[in-house]
């Protein structure tokens, strides 16, 4: 028997909240247990409906996304929460996510992955949509020849290949996605991958992602 996910809904227009909520209410273990169309008393109202996780608009009223991290943060989490956001612009994904926000998805994806995201961070992972991980990736890689970068690479022997195909593990693509994303084949891809544990000593994929965000390659 699946656990029911608890959710609240945070967002100054009444339209986008009722359609999401009338999406979400069909999924058999979730349950849109409150909504909201200020930011000024989220925390009180998620503490008092029990939510699991609250989807965060990022420019409410009063109070916005920010502002509403920031009280989160400080009060200890009541919940963990999933930012929409009108922009991908990478210093608003990198704030929300260093504030302890669990995911980030542009209202533009947000009718197709809003399900998908729920479902992972339920389980205690972060989540982004294509394009929000599009947006990381290339900022990654735009930075990859930075002074901080190339100590990494001197210090652990890790070619600038290598350290985007970390990046990309990190933001949990698939070999197949690796390989179509750098126009490589996935023996390729498995090649790199099997390199990179050795040269970092990492036994498994999760130990990439702590290396990943230990020395800022998934947040510039």
């Amino acid at each position: 028997m699946k656990t029911t996910i608890r959710i609240h809904l945070a967002d100054d227009h009444k339209v986008l909240i009722d359609g999401m909520r009338t999406l979400l209410n069909s999924i058999p273990n979730f349950n849109v247990v409150g909504f909201s169309l200020k930011g000024t008393a989220l925390y009180e109202e998620v503490t008092n409906n029990a939510t699991d996780i609250l989807v965060l608009d990022i420019s409410m009223p009063e109070k916005d996304g920010i502002e509403v991290l920031k009280e989160f943060s400080k009060k200890g989490f009541p919940c963990k929460v999933i930012v929409l956001s009108t922009y991908d612009d990478i210093k608003l994904i990198q704030e929300v996510m260093k504030l302890g926000a669990s995911g980030y998805l542009t209202k533009q994806c947000a009718g197709d992955n809003i399900v998908e995201a729920l479902q992972v961070v339920s389980t205690g992972e972060e989540y982004f949509c294509n394009q929000v991980r599009e947006t990381i990736f290339l900022s990654a890689t735009q930075k990859s020849t930075k002074p901080s970068n190339t100590i990494i690479s001197h210090e652990y022997q890790l070619t600038c290949r290598e350290i985007e195909i970390i990046t990309l593990i990190a933001l949990e693509y698939s070999s197949k996605e690796i390989s179509e994303k750098l126009f490589i084949s996935s023996n390729t891809v498995e090649t790199h991958r099997k390199n990179i544990l050795k040269k970092l000593k990492a036994k498994n994929t999760i130990s990439l992602v702590k290396f990943a965000l230990k020395n800022n390659l998934i947040y510039p």
